[in-house]
């Protein structure tokens, strides 16, 4: 039997409703996790790298400047490319051709040797990724039905520790020659591109006309006044903005806050971190992910586990060692990736219309990818005046204010 629209779940399609997941979810953990690889090679190891070798004494600002300015491209990207599939009736291509352009955009971004440079090649590199993002973030909502969203969305976020894992480790073996890190994260997105539309058939979609640029405009800002969509938003941005802001500086952190074991390397450091983190991420991934569905609960999952992202975060206040940031780490694992595997379930339950499900996922992922990329500008503000110690106490607080903010939610328990 086929469904109608009027018989779809709010933020379900028809495609979804009837959607097969067998095969879908191993691609989805694929797409991602190149994704996140790319993400925190460059954003944790190589970009902070290469802007210390071009001007050491500024780099804490020179970070966060270039972060600063590449989050106009990501969050301008990702809603733009959202709304673009979903006039098109397709992801497939979108993912494919921004996982190919990748490649080039990371040879660049690789290649540059001023300030200047880097910041222009990472503003490509972001607004590549954001179309690649926005498309395959389309793809839960699409093609899954509505009560296998939260295994979904476990897959989903099981990318993040693996490409976290990943990504740092290419990026740390590739610290002397980053050019080659660069290349080689972009290609891997690559491949999962093909890999992904290769294996993932999708179903055209009616396409939409297109809209006057001030209709888009006003749709996009629309979507915010809906109730639950705008907190999911809210309580999103803030949690992730205070994760980034520590983890966008965790080299920096690392050369100038803890104290080390003698011997041991800034980047070797964040190659150890790396897999305490995805441990802690994966076991709280398939944990939140299986019980929230089970439960038929979500607020109480995203909750807690930004109430224990805060705590984690106040670790290293209090032991700036290297035992300090052990426990830090494998604490703020567990919190970030419960939270991402229910949080992305929730949030596809509030989205306003099935239709403009692409357009309107676009628009709630610059609550994750516009804090990924501000964190190491907001970080530099607050490091420049008041050192590092604040930037934890300060992600503590948004971390919990992020708990707070789903607490208004109405349609999800």
């Amino acid at each position: 039997m086929v469904n109608s629209d009027a018989d779809l779940s709010v933020g379900e399609t028809p495609s979804a409703a009837n959607a097969p997941t067998k095969g879908l979810l191993p691609l989805l953990f694929v797409g991602n996790a190149a994704m996140y690889a790319l993400y925190s090679g460059v954003g944790g190891v190589l970009l902070p790298l290469q802007i210390e070798h071009i001007d050491p004494a500024n780099k804490v600002a020179n970070l966060g400047l270039v972060a600063g300015i590449a989050a106009v491209f990501a969050t301008v990207f990702n809603p733009v490319a959202g709304a673009l599939s979903d006039r098109s009736g397709r992801r497939n291509p979108w993912i494919l051709a921004a996982g190919l352009s990748s490649i080039a955009a990371m040879a660049l971004l690789g290649s540059v040797r001023t300030v200047l440079l880097v910041a222009i090649a990472w503003c490509i590199g972001q607004a590549v990724m954001n179309v690649y993002q926005a498309a395959i973030t389309s793809v839960v909502p699409d093609r899954v039905p509505r009560e296998r969203r939260g295994i979904a969305s476990a897959a989903v976020g099981l990318g993040i520790p693996l490409g976290t894992v990943v990504g740092v480790v290419l990026a740390s073996v590739a610290s002397d020659h980053y050019g080659i890190g660069y290349l080689a994260l972009g290609v891997l997105v690559g491949v999962a591109a093909v890999v992904f539309t290769a294996g993932a058939r999708e179903q055209r979609m009616p396409p939409k006309k297109a809209a006057p640029l001030r209709d888009q405009a006003t749709a996009f800002l629309s979507v915010l006044r809906e109730h639950d969509f705008r907190w999911a938003f809210i309580g999103r941005a803030l949690l992730v903005l205070g994760y980034f802001c520590v983890v966008g500086y965790q080299l920096y952190i690392l050369q100038d806050h803890i104290r080390l074991p003698e011997g041991m390397k800034p980047a070797t450091a964040v190659a150890y971190l790396a897999p305490i983190s995805a441990v802690g991420m994966t076991l709280s991934t398939v944990v939140g992910g299986v019980l929230s569905d089970r439960l038929d609960r979500r607020k109480p999952f995203v909750a807690v586990s930004s109430v224990l992202a805060a705590v984690a975060l106040l670790i290293p206040v209090f032991s700036p060692t290297w035992g300090g940031m052990l426990a830090f780490t494998a604490l703020n694992g567990l919190a970030f990736g419960c939270f991402m595997a229910v949080d992305t379930a929730l949030v596809t339950m509030v989205l306003p219309k099935a239709e403009d499900a692409a357009r309107d996922m676009g628009v709630l992922n610059i609550a994750s990818a516009g804090p990924q990329i501000l964190g190491p500008f907001v970080a530099s503000a607050v490091v420049s005046l008041v050192g590092y110690s604040s930037l934890f106490i300060l992600g503590g607080l948004l971390s919990v204010l992020g708990a707070l903010a789903v607490a208004p939610i109405r349609s999800v328990r």
